[in-house]
């Protein structure tokens, strides 16, 4: 390394920038090299911020000669591919048996090329009965007790041939799939009183408690999910997003695990640590996608299995119509197994990691199918058809002595130890127009209603006019008719009371996103047949919002508790529901569901109960994973079909004798071959 320079120093922690490092360098091989310095305690390499942080104990010219240097590695290809061993053994068997006339070492050397397969064979035979292994080892055993040697050595070659191409390529769909887990970040700062002052500790980040400020720096990676409470910086996200550029957060933004400061520092307020952060959920998701069998799948195999009685059968006929063993070992070379069993995974493996680099995580096969299947979609409309970005629009105090600005102050002074878009909104405003904070009691919590604290004694309720009218019993009558002309007027309003009177209200704005339309719109182009609409507003509202978007049916006035029993309603009436969601009281609505897509922005509840999380803020997403859910539901169909349709063919060729043993392993394992690099094909699932 020798374009190597000092960013930044604390105590015996530096972090250098090495402009050397690039994104084919070998992130952990470079910090084993760094880490056999004995001065070295600690070593951190990030390649895409050209960062190295290192913690020492020895002096600095020393540190920079050491790592002067060391050499940067370019990243081997480490997969660990199936072996080519018995495929040049089954070419050197058939090439030694075609120049050799001694019939007794024909006999021998093809014996040695097909023990494998004969054991294998035998073995499934006794432990799983009648399978596609059994059947290939039948067809060379037939053909080694009929000395046809050349047929015997051919059809090894290919089979062997074929089983590597095949194993091949379902271990790159699954390697397709393993890119998208992150490797784990072990250590992080966070910050901590010491002696009255501010103190920066760093510590494994099995070690960090929620509530915990985890302190970032430029080049660092983010060790925990959790919201911005001092700085700014720019991001790159690319990692669970897929967006190349680097994106601005600052206080009161979600900044995720595994994403990477580019630029600036930030303290973050630890909401999700450990085995709950993005991205170990994303690995947990990783395995479940590599191990879980969809229905389709499931049928497949099952189908599968019951043919190889019907193979072995028609080996039998093969040889009453042909009246040679030849005949035999044709048929048996050719059954569905392969295909059937291999294609799908495959397919559905490469569109969850197509999906996956493009910021749409799909927790399984099963999410696909269900997805490709539903034929209603449902959104909730806060921050899934809208931004979910509120802004304070109007104040309005129902009392004389108490201004605007007051009934600001106290709302925000309650809602800053909270950040869902209610709360930020208020809080921003406040900060706009000089917030004063008010000395209050403990803050109570209540899961889509509001909030509750005490001022001089006297208990102060913020939330919505159900929380306040029906479950605290606030009364609003002095202020019915002001109260109807703002309720329909358009903003939401968000309600204070102080010792059970109502005080005021301020009203909160929250912009329709700008592709919106263009969803629902492609939705019904990709075979959505009805687009509902959930909404807390009411009836007149609602209905405007769903008039502008093109939505077909909407429910007004939900409570929390009523979008669940609506999902629940739909699918008993027959329907195929997928619900989009992103609060906190979505998560019921989101298990409901068929299928349960949760937002960017939207509560860890939301995102954990969802069966497709969307990771980048984007509502086109929804139809872009419904898209390439249906082509790859289409792609399965397709290759079920041409299995079932060639394998039949060719079996009906080696039953009448048109088709001899080598002709057959030929078509059958080029057509299985065919069906698996379709399914692992991009082209054609890529949504665009």
């Amino acid at each position: 390394m020798q374009r190597i320079s000092i960013a930044s120093k604390i105590g015996n922690r530096i972090r250098f920038i090495c402009d050397d490092l690039n994104r084919l360098s070998d992130e952990r091989g470079l910090e084993a090299d760094i880490l056999k310095f004995d001065e070295i305690t600690n070593v951190r390499v990030n390649k895409v911020a050209k960062s190295i942080i290192v913690t020492h104990n020895s002096s600095l010219n020393a540190l920079l000669k050491r790592l002067q240097s060391i050499e940067i590695k370019k990243l081997k290809n480490k997969k660990e591919e199936p072996s080519k061993a018995e495929i040049y053994k089954s070419i050197a068997i058939l090439v030694f048996s075609a120049l050799n006339n001694n019939a007794k070492f024909n006999k021998l050397a093809s014996l040695y090329g097909s023990i494998n397969l004969l054991k294998a064979g035998s073995y499934e035979l006794f432990s799983e009965g009648l399978t596609s292994k059994t059947l290939e080892a039948l067809a060379v055993g037939v053909s080694l007790a009929r000395g046809d040697y050349g047929a015997a050595n051919g059809t090894n070659l290919l089979l062997n041939l074929g089983e590597y191409i095949e194993e091949s390529t379902v271990h790159k769909s699954d390697d397709l799939i393993k890119e998208l887990a992150k490797p784990s970040i072990k250590e992080a700062w966070i910050e901590i009183k010491k002696d009255g002052k501010n103190e920066l500790v760093l510590v494994n980040t099995n070690d960090i408690k929620k509530g915990d400020i985890v302190v970032v720096s430029t080049g660092e990676s983010i060790a925990i999910d959790g919201y911005i409470v001092e700085g700014s910086a720019s991001i790159n996200q690319v990692s669970m997003t897929g967006e190349a550029e680097p994106v601005k957060k600052e206080r009161g933004d979600l900044v995720m695990s595994g994403t990477i400061v580019e630029e600036g520092r930030i303290k973050i307020w630890a909401e999700l640590i450990g085995d709950e952060t993005t991205t170990n959920r994303i690995k947990k998701y990783i395995q479940s996608s590599l191990n879980e069998k969809s229905n389709i799948g499931l049928k497949a195999t099952k189908l599968a299995n019951k043919l190889v009685p019907v193979t072995l059968g028609l080996a039998g006929l093969s040889y009453l119509i042909n009246k040679n063993t030849m005949s035999i070992a044709s048929v048996l070379q050719a059954d569905y197994s392969c295909a059937l069993k291999l294609a799908t995974p495959v397919a559905f493996k490469t569109s969850i990691s197509i999906c996956g680099r493009d910021g749409i995580l799909i927790k399984g096969a099963k999410a696909i199918e269900a997805l490709s299947a539903a034929d209603t979609f449902v959104f909730d409309k806060t921050g899934t058809l809208t931004y979910g970005n509120l802004s304070v629009s109007e104040i309005y105090s129902f009392d004389e002595n108490i201004s605007p600005n007051e009934l600001l102050n106290l709302s925000a002074s309650a809602e800053e130890h909270y950040f869902h878009p209610v709360a930020e909104a208020i809080v921003k405003a406040a900060r706009q127009r000089g917030f004063h904070h008010i000395h209050h009691e403990e803050v109570e919590f209540i899961v889509a209603h509001g909030v509750k604290t005490t001022v001089k004694g006297k208990e102060v309720i913020i939330g919505s006019r159900h929380f306040l009218e029906d479950d605290e019993m606030v009364d609003f009558r002095a202020h019915k008719d002001r109260l109807d002309v703002l309720e329909n007027s358009g903003p939401a309003l968000l309600y204070i009371a102080y010792d059970k009177k109502l005080i005021g209200v301020i009203a909160l704005k929250d912009e329709i996103r700008a592709n919106a339309k263009d969803c629902i719109s492609k939705l019904k182009e990709y075979g959505v047949k009805e687009i509902i609409m959930l909404s807390g507003d009411i009836k007149s509202k609602a209905e405007e919002v769903a008039k502008n978007l093109g939505i077909d049916r909407v429910f007004a006035n939900c409570l929390p508790t009523d979008k669940a029993k609506i999902i629940e309603n739909l699918r008993n009436s027959g329907k195929k529901v997928a619900f989009i969601g992103d609060g906190i009281n979505d998560a019921p609505s989101l298990v409901k569901a068929n299928v349960g897509i949760s937002m960017s922005k939207g509560a860890d509840i939301a995102k954990a109960s969802a069966d497709i999380s969307l990771l980048k803020d984007d509502i086109c997403s929804v139809a872009k994973v419904k898209l390439i859910a249906n082509k790859t539901m289409d792609k399965i169909n397709t290759n079920f079909k041409a299995t079932v349709g060639i394998n039949s063919a060719i079996l009906l060729g080696a039953t009448l004798g048109k088709l001899n043993p080598i002709q057959t392993a030929v078509l059958h394992n080029g057509t299985t071959i065919a069906l698996l690099l379709n399914s692992l094909n991009t082209r054609n699932t890529n949504a665009r």
